[in-house]
């Protein structure tokens, strides 16, 4: 989706600016501030004005973006391995529901699956 893409690009020209900022405090600005904007989208969904409602999502979605850039910075995280990571998972539950398995039994393998990678490394 290349909207996705542009918008992570934008991203990352902000964690820029923010490394110069004193009123960012890295993910944890950005952490603070996505509960704030789920709030918002819960006290939208109500009034029925569907393009406030997408651009408190849109918030969501700018502020998980900058928490995933500046996690790139601070602890080195991927966010192309991120995603990666969330397409694997969600494909590999949603396949098993369709084909009768129960969510939390493919949640509890995914859970031993990545304790196993992680005892690995």
């Amino acid at each position: 989706m290349k909207e996705f893409d542009k918008l992570l690009g934008i991203a990352k020209r902000k964690a820029i600016f923010d490394e110069t900022s004193t009123w960012s405090n890295g993910a944890e600005t950005y952490l603070a501030e996505i509960k704030n904007e789920v709030d918002e989208v819960i006290e939208e969904i109500p009034k029925s004005r569907k393009c406030y409602l997408e651009d408190e999502l849109g918030d969501i979605l700018w502020d998980y973006l900058n928490i995933l850039t500046a996690l790139e910075k601070e602890v080195g995280i991927d966010t192309k391995a991120v995603l990666a990571r969330a397409c694997r998972k969600y494909e590999e539950r949603v396949s098993g529901i369709e084909t009768g398995n129960k969510w939390a039994d493919i949640k509890e393998k995914q859970k031993i699956d990545l304790a196993v990678e992680h005892n690995s490394k």
